[in-house]
């Protein structure tokens, strides 16, 4: 929604005024400059990136449309979730977690929270810990060192996303030199022509260095920069599970392993203690 009305403020500001000082808006309308640059930066995008990054460049847009994938809500059932196993381990035993770890996805325990076990990056990242755990692994300065290194994987994957929509977004510039190039010299070749035509094809040819630097700068490089916030703002998710594996792994009461992982949430979507408890007492009650 906010691309949406960031979208309309640019444009709005842009062609309101250029409209409002008497230019002439139809000018503008120039479909063969935009599949110039838009063709030649989706290209140049393909040639310089992996398959199997292009194919998640859709999916980074989309995210930005939406938002932020994970809610203050979405954090709150995490850390119950992280309660609820850890008491589990406190009460019954590592071993009486097995078989909700071999199969998350039927497990009615995991099933009481449908954000995370629909979400197969974070089932599989704590699941696989949790395993290790009922396996034996004790070393919680390996187990961290291990989850650092998972951790560092998954955004420099991310990080892959982000810096080639950053350059995809930075090549729109450029682009739309070559586009009114080419208008030039298409002008060129119309020498012959009456002022009034070769003026029409002077502006169009404007038009797309006008377009290159407003789309990169109006549009595709704010979306790349918020695409990389968001991302960043999702490896939370794996940071809070780790925060609170490591306290449970220290010793640590449920409640307090799980404080441990609130604390690693940022602000915005941090539950306060007073709704961790809330939400605790109602599990209990459920």
């Amino acid at each position: 929604m906010l691309f949406i009305v960031g979208f309309l403020i640019v444009f709005g500001c842009v062609l309101g005024a250029y409209a409002a000082h008497g230019g002439h808006v139809g000018i503008l309308w120039q479909p063969l400059e935009f599949v110039i640059i838009f063709g030649a930066a989706t290209g140049a995008m393909i040639i310089a990136t992996p398959k199997h990054i292009v194919g998640k460049i859709g999916a980074a847009y989309g995210r930005a449309f939406k938002g932020a994938k994970y809610t203050k809500a979405d954090f709150l059932e995490l850390l119950t979730m992280q309660y609820t196993v850890f008491k589990l381990i406190k009460t019954k035993g590592m071993l009486e977690l097995e078989t909700h770890l071999d199969h998350p996805h039927d497990s009615a325990l995991f099933n009481r929270f449908p954000v995370f076990v629909n979400d197969h990056h974070a089932t599989d990242f704590f699941c696989d810990y949790m395993r290790m755990l009922t396996m034996g692994a004790e070393n919680v300065h390996q187990i961290e060192d291990l989850m650092n290194e998972e951790l560092e994987v998954h955004h420099q994957e991310q990080h892959a996303v982000s810096a080639t929509l950053t350059t995809f977004g930075e090549s729109f510039p450029a682009l739309g030199i070559v586009a009114a190039v080419l208008g030039v010299i298409h002008t060129m070749g119309s020498i012959n022509q009456p002022p009034e035509v070769l003026g029409h094809l002077i502006g169009a040819a404007l038009v797309g260095t006008f377009a290159g630097i407003l789309i990169s700068y109006g549009v595709m490089s704010p979306l790349a920069s918020c695409v990389k916030i968001l991302q960043d703002g999702e490896s939370r998710y794996l940071s809070c599970m780790k925060a609170g594996i490591l306290a449970s792994m220290n010793g640590y009461a449920p409640a307090i392993a799980v404080e441990f992982a609130r604390k690693s949430i940022e602000t915005d979507f941090r539950p306060s203690f007073a709704e961790m408890e809330e939400s605790i007492q109602n599990l209990s009650v459920a």
